[in-house]
Protein backbone atom coordinates (compact mmCIF):
# COMPACT_ATOMS: atom_id res chain seq x y z
CA UNK A 1 0.00 0.00 0.00
CA UNK A 2 1.73 3.11 -1.35
CA UNK A 3 0.85 6.81 0.92
CA UNK A 4 3.18 8.70 -0.69
CA UNK A 5 1.47 11.59 -3.46
CA UNK A 6 3.17 10.98 -7.01
CA UNK A 7 5.20 14.05 -8.14
CA UNK A 8 2.18 15.53 -10.48
CA UNK A 9 0.02 15.60 -7.34
CA UNK A 10 3.62 17.11 -5.26
CA UNK A 11 3.39 19.22 -7.96
CA UNK A 12 -0.49 20.34 -7.58
CA UNK A 13 -0.10 20.84 -3.76
CA UNK A 14 3.32 23.18 -4.08
CA UNK A 15 1.52 25.28 -6.92
CA UNK A 16 -1.31 26.04 -4.74
CA UNK A 17 0.84 26.68 -1.67
CA UNK A 18 3.05 28.74 -3.50
CA UNK A 19 0.34 30.93 -5.51
CA UNK A 20 -1.39 31.10 -1.54
CA UNK A 21 1.65 32.58 -0.11
CA UNK A 22 1.89 35.16 -2.35
CA UNK A 23 -1.03 36.71 -3.81
CA UNK A 24 -3.31 35.31 -0.54
CA UNK A 25 -1.88 35.05 2.67
CA UNK A 26 -0.48 39.06 2.68
CA UNK A 27 -4.06 40.18 2.04
CA UNK A 28 -6.24 37.61 4.05
CA UNK A 29 -6.96 40.23 6.58
CA UNK A 30 -7.24 43.17 4.49
CA UNK A 31 -9.64 41.39 2.77
CA UNK A 32 -11.41 40.11 5.89
CA UNK A 33 -11.96 43.53 7.09
CA UNK A 34 -12.79 44.46 3.84
CA UNK A 35 -15.81 41.60 3.74
CA UNK A 36 -15.00 40.46 0.21
CA UNK A 37 -12.39 39.12 -2.40
CA UNK A 38 -10.92 41.49 -5.43
CA UNK A 39 -12.19 39.70 -8.47
CA UNK A 40 -9.25 40.14 -10.22
CA UNK A 41 -7.72 37.71 -8.14
CA UNK A 42 -10.08 34.70 -9.94
CA UNK A 43 -8.71 34.72 -13.31
CA UNK A 44 -4.94 34.37 -11.44
CA UNK A 45 -6.49 31.02 -10.17
CA UNK A 46 -7.88 30.26 -12.65
CA UNK A 47 -4.60 30.31 -14.99
CA UNK A 48 -3.53 27.50 -12.60
CA UNK A 49 -6.02 25.32 -14.04
CA UNK A 50 -8.42 25.56 -10.40
CA UNK A 51 -11.50 27.35 -12.11
CA UNK A 52 -13.02 23.75 -13.60
CA UNK A 53 -11.10 21.42 -11.50
CA UNK A 54 -13.11 18.18 -12.45
CA UNK A 55 -14.61 19.68 -15.80
CA UNK A 56 -13.61 18.18 -18.86
CA UNK A 57 -10.06 19.60 -20.40
CA UNK A 58 -12.89 19.72 -23.33
CA UNK A 59 -14.41 22.31 -21.96
CA UNK A 60 -11.42 24.57 -20.72
CA UNK A 61 -10.94 22.07 -17.39
CA UNK A 62 -8.49 20.31 -15.94
CA UNK A 63 -10.24 16.83 -15.12
CA UNK A 64 -8.50 16.29 -11.77
CA UNK A 65 -9.51 13.44 -9.28
CA UNK A 66 -11.50 14.49 -6.20
CA UNK A 67 -8.01 13.14 -4.06
CA UNK A 68 -6.15 15.83 -6.61
CA UNK A 69 -8.58 18.65 -5.60
CA UNK A 70 -8.41 17.70 -1.48
CA UNK A 71 -4.41 19.20 -2.35
CA UNK A 72 -5.64 22.41 -3.88
CA UNK A 73 -8.07 23.64 -1.15
CA UNK A 74 -5.40 22.26 1.71
CA UNK A 75 -2.97 24.15 0.37
CA UNK A 76 -5.25 27.09 -0.29
CA UNK A 77 -6.35 27.51 2.80
CA UNK A 78 -3.30 27.54 4.44
CA UNK A 79 -3.21 31.00 2.85
CA UNK A 80 -6.97 31.69 3.84
CA UNK A 81 -9.44 29.12 4.18
CA UNK A 82 -12.29 31.66 3.62
CA UNK A 83 -10.98 31.99 0.25
CA UNK A 84 -10.05 28.49 -0.59
CA UNK A 85 -13.48 27.38 0.45
CA UNK A 86 -15.41 30.20 -2.26
CA UNK A 87 -13.15 28.46 -4.30
CA UNK A 88 -14.42 24.81 -3.46
CA UNK A 89 -18.15 26.33 -4.30
CA UNK A 90 -17.08 27.64 -7.78
CA UNK A 91 -16.26 24.24 -8.56
CA UNK A 92 -18.86 22.30 -7.00
CA UNK A 93 -21.17 24.04 -9.72
CA UNK A 94 -18.59 23.19 -12.21
CA UNK A 95 -18.43 19.80 -11.62
CA UNK A 96 -22.45 19.42 -11.27
CA UNK A 97 -22.63 21.50 -14.66
CA UNK A 98 -20.14 18.75 -16.59
CA UNK A 99 -21.71 15.68 -15.25
CA UNK A 100 -25.62 16.53 -15.23
CA UNK A 101 -25.31 19.53 -17.95
CA UNK A 102 -26.60 19.14 -21.82
CA UNK A 103 -24.13 19.07 -24.28
CA UNK A 104 -25.71 22.50 -25.58
CA UNK A 105 -25.44 23.90 -21.60
CA UNK A 106 -21.69 22.49 -21.46
CA UNK A 107 -20.47 24.53 -24.29
CA UNK A 108 -22.05 27.17 -23.60
CA UNK A 109 -21.33 28.04 -19.95
CA UNK A 110 -18.43 25.71 -18.76
CA UNK A 111 -15.69 28.01 -20.52
CA UNK A 112 -16.23 30.57 -19.04
CA UNK A 113 -16.74 28.76 -15.60
CA UNK A 114 -12.88 27.48 -15.56
CA UNK A 115 -12.04 30.45 -16.87
CA UNK A 116 -13.04 32.06 -14.11
CA UNK A 117 -14.83 35.07 -16.08
CA UNK A 118 -17.59 34.02 -14.43
CA UNK A 119 -17.64 33.25 -10.58
CA UNK A 120 -20.60 30.66 -9.87
CA UNK A 121 -22.37 29.94 -6.24
CA UNK A 122 -24.26 27.04 -5.33
CA UNK A 123 -28.13 27.86 -3.85
CA UNK A 124 -29.70 25.06 -2.18
CA UNK A 125 -30.08 25.48 1.45
CA UNK A 126 -33.64 27.66 2.46
CA UNK A 127 -34.36 29.56 5.66
CA UNK A 128 -36.62 26.65 6.31
CA UNK A 129 -34.36 23.88 5.19
CA UNK A 130 -30.83 23.47 6.02
CA UNK A 131 -30.17 19.48 6.94
CA UNK A 132 -33.98 18.39 5.37
CA UNK A 133 -32.56 20.07 2.24
CA UNK A 134 -35.60 17.88 0.12
CA UNK A 135 -38.19 19.95 1.90
CA UNK A 136 -36.84 23.27 0.47
CA UNK A 137 -39.77 25.29 -1.30
CA UNK A 138 -38.51 27.92 -3.97
CA UNK A 139 -40.55 26.90 -7.06
CA UNK A 140 -40.43 26.95 -10.62
CA UNK A 141 -43.76 27.25 -12.42
CA UNK A 142 -43.49 26.01 -16.38
CA UNK A 143 -43.84 29.12 -18.90
CA UNK A 144 -43.52 29.00 -22.37
CA UNK A 145 -40.04 29.52 -22.73
CA UNK A 146 -38.65 28.08 -19.25
CA UNK A 147 -39.78 28.16 -16.00
CA UNK A 148 -40.95 31.40 -13.73
CA UNK A 149 -38.72 31.44 -10.32
CA UNK A 150 -40.13 32.31 -6.78
CA UNK A 151 -38.56 32.13 -3.73
CA UNK A 152 -35.40 32.61 -0.80
CA UNK A 153 -32.32 30.97 -0.47
CA UNK A 154 -30.33 31.38 2.78
CA UNK A 155 -26.73 31.54 3.94
CA UNK A 156 -25.18 31.69 0.29
CA UNK A 157 -21.79 32.10 -0.40
CA UNK A 158 -21.32 34.67 -3.05
CA UNK A 159 -24.72 36.02 -3.14
CA UNK A 160 -24.47 39.39 -4.51
CA UNK A 161 -21.26 38.75 -5.60
CA UNK A 162 -21.34 35.78 -7.89
CA UNK A 163 -22.51 35.98 -11.65
CA UNK A 164 -24.49 33.04 -11.50
CA UNK A 165 -26.64 30.92 -9.50
CA UNK A 166 -26.83 26.87 -9.86
CA UNK A 167 -30.28 26.56 -7.80
CA UNK A 168 -32.28 24.17 -6.87
CA UNK A 169 -35.69 24.21 -7.23
CA UNK A 170 -39.48 22.45 -7.18
CA UNK A 171 -41.10 21.98 -10.20
CA UNK A 172 -43.02 19.03 -9.34
CA UNK A 173 -43.95 16.93 -6.37
CA UNK A 174 -43.34 17.37 -2.51
CA UNK A 175 -39.65 15.72 -1.81
CA UNK A 176 -36.62 14.55 -3.21
CA UNK A 177 -38.51 13.47 -6.33
CA UNK A 178 -40.20 16.76 -7.64
CA UNK A 179 -36.79 19.32 -7.28
CA UNK A 180 -34.62 20.20 -10.55
CA UNK A 181 -31.56 22.54 -10.85
CA UNK A 182 -31.33 25.48 -12.99
CA UNK A 183 -28.65 28.28 -13.58
CA UNK A 184 -29.70 32.17 -12.72
CA UNK A 185 -27.38 34.86 -14.24
CA UNK A 186 -27.00 37.58 -12.30
CA UNK A 187 -28.84 40.62 -13.33
CA UNK A 188 -32.42 38.35 -14.39
CA UNK A 189 -35.08 40.50 -13.61
CA UNK A 190 -36.65 39.17 -10.03
CA UNK A 191 -33.54 38.17 -8.63
CA UNK A 192 -32.65 40.10 -5.39
CA UNK A 193 -30.06 39.90 -2.23
CA UNK A 194 -30.63 40.52 1.10
CA UNK A 195 -27.77 42.75 3.04
CA UNK A 196 -24.60 41.29 4.08
CA UNK A 197 -24.65 38.92 6.64
CA UNK A 198 -22.31 39.09 10.21
CA UNK A 199 -20.70 36.56 10.41
CA UNK A 200 -17.97 34.65 12.81
CA UNK A 201 -15.93 33.72 10.22
CA UNK A 202 -15.30 33.53 6.47
CA UNK A 203 -15.75 37.34 6.67
CA UNK A 204 -14.06 37.35 3.58
CA UNK A 205 -16.76 35.93 1.47
CA UNK A 206 -19.80 37.87 0.88
CA UNK A 207 -23.06 36.07 2.25
CA UNK A 208 -26.36 37.32 1.49
CA UNK A 209 -30.07 35.51 0.78
CA UNK A 210 -30.68 35.20 -2.17
CA UNK A 211 -34.38 35.98 -3.41
CA UNK A 212 -36.70 35.00 -6.87
CA UNK A 213 -39.53 37.05 -7.21
CA UNK A 214 -41.24 36.11 -10.66
CA UNK A 215 -37.56 35.39 -11.73
CA UNK A 216 -37.85 34.09 -15.71
CA UNK A 217 -35.21 31.33 -16.50
CA UNK A 218 -35.30 30.19 -20.08
CA UNK A 219 -35.58 26.02 -20.59
CA UNK A 220 -31.88 25.95 -21.75
CA UNK A 221 -30.42 26.82 -18.33
CA UNK A 222 -31.92 23.31 -16.43
CA UNK A 223 -29.08 21.58 -15.86
CA UNK A 224 -29.94 17.64 -16.60
CA UNK A 225 -33.43 16.11 -16.91
CA UNK A 226 -36.79 18.13 -14.69
CA UNK A 227 -36.74 16.05 -11.52
CA UNK A 228 -32.79 15.29 -10.78
CA UNK A 229 -31.85 18.19 -9.25
CA UNK A 230 -31.84 16.51 -5.98
CA UNK A 231 -30.18 13.66 -6.96
CA UNK A 232 -27.50 16.40 -8.80
CA UNK A 233 -27.08 18.05 -5.32
CA UNK A 234 -26.24 15.21 -3.03
CA UNK A 235 -24.12 13.71 -5.98
CA UNK A 236 -21.69 16.95 -5.70
CA UNK A 237 -21.65 16.72 -1.31
CA UNK A 238 -19.82 13.92 -1.30
CA UNK A 239 -16.89 15.88 -3.07
CA UNK A 240 -17.57 18.82 -1.25
CA UNK A 241 -17.26 17.24 2.31
CA UNK A 242 -13.61 16.20 1.10
CA UNK A 243 -13.30 19.98 -0.03
CA UNK A 244 -14.39 21.62 3.17
CA UNK A 245 -12.28 19.25 5.30
CA UNK A 246 -8.97 19.52 2.98
CA UNK A 247 -10.02 22.88 4.07
CA UNK A 248 -10.81 22.76 7.78
CA UNK A 249 -7.21 20.70 7.40
CA UNK A 250 -4.99 23.04 5.65
CA UNK A 251 -5.69 26.09 8.13
CA UNK A 252 -5.30 23.94 11.17
CA UNK A 253 -1.74 22.93 9.53
CA UNK A 254 -0.92 26.71 9.25
CA UNK A 255 -1.75 27.34 12.94
CA UNK A 256 0.18 24.40 13.91
CA UNK A 257 3.15 25.40 11.66
CA UNK A 258 2.82 29.39 13.15
CA UNK A 259 2.48 28.30 16.57
CA UNK A 260 5.84 26.15 16.49
CA UNK A 261 7.87 28.85 15.45
CA UNK A 262 5.96 31.09 17.76
CA UNK A 263 7.07 28.27 20.50
CA UNK A 264 10.71 28.41 19.39
CA UNK A 265 11.01 32.14 19.83
CA UNK A 266 8.55 33.00 22.93
CA UNK A 267 9.97 32.79 26.46
CA UNK A 268 9.21 32.50 29.78
CA UNK A 269 11.17 31.39 32.99
CA UNK A 270 14.27 32.01 30.93
CA UNK A 271 13.53 29.78 28.11
CA UNK A 272 11.55 29.51 25.02
CA UNK A 273 8.16 27.84 25.58
CA UNK A 274 9.01 24.48 23.53
CA UNK A 275 11.84 23.40 25.46
CA UNK A 276 8.95 23.15 28.17
CA UNK A 277 8.35 18.80 28.08
CA UNK A 278 4.29 19.73 28.69
CA UNK A 279 3.94 21.88 25.92
CA UNK A 280 5.79 19.63 23.92
CA UNK A 281 3.36 16.62 24.53
CA UNK A 282 0.65 18.87 23.22
CA UNK A 283 2.55 19.52 20.06
CA UNK A 284 3.20 15.71 19.68
CA UNK A 285 -0.81 15.33 19.84
CA UNK A 286 -1.83 17.98 17.02
CA UNK A 287 1.10 16.74 14.88
CA UNK A 288 -0.42 12.99 15.49
CA UNK A 289 -4.24 14.27 14.57
CA UNK A 290 -3.50 16.41 12.24
CA UNK A 291 -1.45 13.75 9.71
CA UNK A 292 -4.29 10.51 10.85
CA UNK A 293 -6.90 13.36 9.58
CA UNK A 294 -4.81 13.58 6.49
CA UNK A 295 -4.76 10.02 5.75
CA UNK A 296 -8.13 8.98 6.13
CA UNK A 297 -9.28 12.05 3.97
CA UNK A 298 -7.10 10.72 1.11
CA UNK A 299 -8.49 7.23 1.67
CA UNK A 300 -12.00 8.71 0.93
CA UNK A 301 -11.24 11.02 -1.73
CA UNK A 302 -9.19 7.82 -3.51
CA UNK A 303 -12.62 5.76 -2.64
CA UNK A 304 -14.87 8.24 -4.34
CA UNK A 305 -12.40 8.94 -7.22
CA UNK A 306 -13.05 4.73 -7.50
CA UNK A 307 -16.52 4.14 -7.10
CA UNK A 308 -15.92 2.23 -3.86
CA UNK A 309 -19.78 1.42 -2.84
CA UNK A 310 -18.53 2.48 0.66
CA UNK A 311 -17.46 6.72 -0.45
CA UNK A 312 -20.44 7.70 0.45
CA UNK A 313 -20.11 6.76 4.15
CA UNK A 314 -16.12 7.62 3.80
CA UNK A 315 -16.75 11.30 3.02
CA UNK A 316 -19.15 11.64 6.16
CA UNK A 317 -16.66 9.95 8.11
CA UNK A 318 -13.90 12.25 6.86
CA UNK A 319 -15.64 15.41 6.83
CA UNK A 320 -16.80 14.45 10.92
CA UNK A 321 -13.15 13.24 11.98
CA UNK A 322 -11.28 16.31 10.15
CA UNK A 323 -13.51 19.10 10.33
CA UNK A 324 -13.43 18.18 14.19
CA UNK A 325 -9.70 17.55 14.84
CA UNK A 326 -8.66 20.91 12.65
CA UNK A 327 -10.67 22.58 15.07
CA UNK A 328 -10.02 21.34 18.28
CA UNK A 329 -6.22 21.98 17.02
CA UNK A 330 -6.51 25.35 15.60
CA UNK A 331 -7.90 26.04 19.22
CA UNK A 332 -4.97 24.78 21.15
CA UNK A 333 -2.38 26.57 18.95
CA UNK A 334 -4.30 29.49 19.81
CA UNK A 335 -3.92 28.78 23.56
CA UNK A 336 -0.04 27.73 23.19
CA UNK A 337 -0.16 31.29 22.29
CA UNK A 338 -1.28 32.38 25.32
CA UNK A 339 -3.14 36.21 25.29
CA UNK A 340 -1.34 36.90 21.91
CA UNK A 341 -3.33 34.07 19.93
CA UNK A 342 -6.48 36.37 20.97
CA UNK A 343 -5.26 39.00 19.18
CA UNK A 344 -6.00 39.91 15.08
CA UNK A 345 -2.41 40.65 13.89
CA UNK A 346 -1.24 36.39 15.28
CA UNK A 347 -3.36 35.67 12.59
CA UNK A 348 -4.24 32.10 15.20
CA UNK A 349 -8.11 33.78 16.10
CA UNK A 350 -8.92 33.99 12.37
CA UNK A 351 -8.00 30.55 11.51
CA UNK A 352 -9.95 29.32 15.09
CA UNK A 353 -12.93 31.37 13.60
CA UNK A 354 -13.17 30.62 9.97
CA UNK A 355 -12.53 26.69 10.48
CA UNK A 356 -16.08 26.79 12.73
CA UNK A 357 -18.62 26.80 10.10
CA UNK A 358 -16.41 23.90 8.57
CA UNK A 359 -18.20 21.51 10.77
CA UNK A 360 -21.46 22.86 9.65
CA UNK A 361 -21.27 23.14 5.84
CA UNK A 362 -21.99 20.50 3.43
CA UNK A 363 -24.20 18.79 5.99
CA UNK A 364 -23.87 19.54 9.87
CA UNK A 365 -21.47 16.86 11.87
CA UNK A 366 -24.46 15.37 13.12
CA UNK A 367 -25.69 14.93 10.18
CA UNK A 368 -22.73 13.52 9.12
CA UNK A 369 -22.82 10.88 12.15
CA UNK A 370 -26.26 9.75 11.22
CA UNK A 371 -25.45 9.41 7.60
CA UNK A 372 -22.50 6.87 8.80
CA UNK A 373 -24.39 4.93 11.44
CA UNK A 374 -27.21 3.71 8.80
CA UNK A 375 -24.57 2.66 6.73
CA UNK A 376 -23.27 0.32 9.47
CA UNK A 377 -26.52 -0.82 10.30
CA UNK A 378 -27.45 -1.57 6.92
CA UNK A 379 -24.30 -3.46 6.39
Amino acid sequence: MDFALTEEQTLIFDMAKSFGEEHIAPFAQEWERAGTIPKDLWPKLAELGFGGLYVSEEYGGSGLSRLDATLVFEALAMACPAVGSFLSIHNMCGGMIDKFGSEELKQRVLPGLCSMEKIYSYCLTEPGSGSDAAALKTRAEKSNDGYVLNGTKAFISGGSYSDAYVVMCRTGEDGPKGISTVIVDDGTEGLTFGALEQKMGWKAQPTTQVQFDDCKILHENLVGDEGRGFSYAMAGLDGGRLNISAGALGGAQQALDQTVQYMSERKAFGRSIDQFQALQFRLAEFETKLQAARIFLRQAAWKLDNKDHEATKFCAMAKLMVTDVASEVANGCLQLHGGYGYLADYGIEKIVRDLRVHQILEGTNEVMRLIIARQVIVS
